[in-house]
């Protein structure tokens, strides 16, 4: 249905540049601080690195994560696709205020997480995989994205909610992390449950449980040699898994 037009105009069609037209789908760009570099032991005693996902990297990981779409195990199809929508969604700066952590062993690719600030207070858990199973993996890249949500950005409160039985077991169930009633309050990610953890809860428990789990804290600076070998990260064409 066409509106009526009340006043005579100049122009019967409005040609807008699409430049123009970007800062407004796309949002206020909100510069986030640095995640510093860090590293931990697997259990098998290598190191796993951690650092910020670098967007010229992005395209590698999106043909990467391609091969989830059709693993219908452990949820890996919709984990899968939904992480590559917010790579995606990033890169194409249509995600808000979102941070992307990469992990690798020996220079080669072994683990995501990320997560977005929805407010001064309120961060969003989006996703963590690990991409070399048994090895402690994603619990590090969980570790690592909270503590920056927490600890850097000052967070108040983390909100996460889970696809698949191991997550929750591992995050929810081993965080005894409380949840919102449900469904006034549901998670941005499918509607379902908010499970949380509050800062001071974070200091008093969760974070030892993390750090229980990576045999230890995270560490910093990573030594000149291993962050070296992670800055040039091997991203394979098919998953090990």
């Amino acid at each position: 249905m066409k509106a009526i037009v009340p006043e005579v105009v100049s122009q019967d069609v409005l040609n807008i540049p699409v430049a123009e037209i970007e800062a407004w789908l796309a949002g206020p760009v909100v510069k986030l601080p640095a995640f510093e570099p860090a590293y931990t032991k697997t259990r098998d005693g290598k190191n796993l690195v951690i650092r910020a996902l670098k967007k010229e990297e992005a395209p590698a990981l999106l043909k990467f994560l391609k091969n989830f779409l059709e693993i219908d195990k452990d949820f890996y199809d919709i984990v899968g696709v939904r992480v590559y929508a917010e790579i995606l969604g990033w890169l194409r700066n249509r995600l808000k205020d979102s941070y992307h952590l990469i992990g690798s062993i020996d220079g080669e690719l072994a683990g995501f997480a990320n997560g977005r600030k929805r407010d001064e207070d309120i961060h969003i858990s989006l996703h963590s995989m690990a991409f070399k199973r048994g090895g402690g993996v994603g619990a590090a890249m969980y570790y690592a994205k909270a503590q920056y949500a927490f600890e850097v950005l000052g967070a108040k409160e983390w909100w996460s909610t889970f696809e698949s039985y191991n997550g929750w077991k591992r995050y929810g169930l081993g965080c005894a992390q409380p949840s919102y009633p449900w469904p006034e309050n549901q998670h941005e990610l499918g509607g379902a449950a908010i499970y949380y953890i509050r800062r001071a809860y974070w200091d008093s428990t969760v974070k030892d449980y993390n750090k229980q789990l990576v045999h230890g804290d995270l560490i910093r600076p990573v030594p000149a040699d291993i962050l070296a070998q992670a800055d040039n990260i091997i991203i394979p064409d098919t998953p090990d898994i």
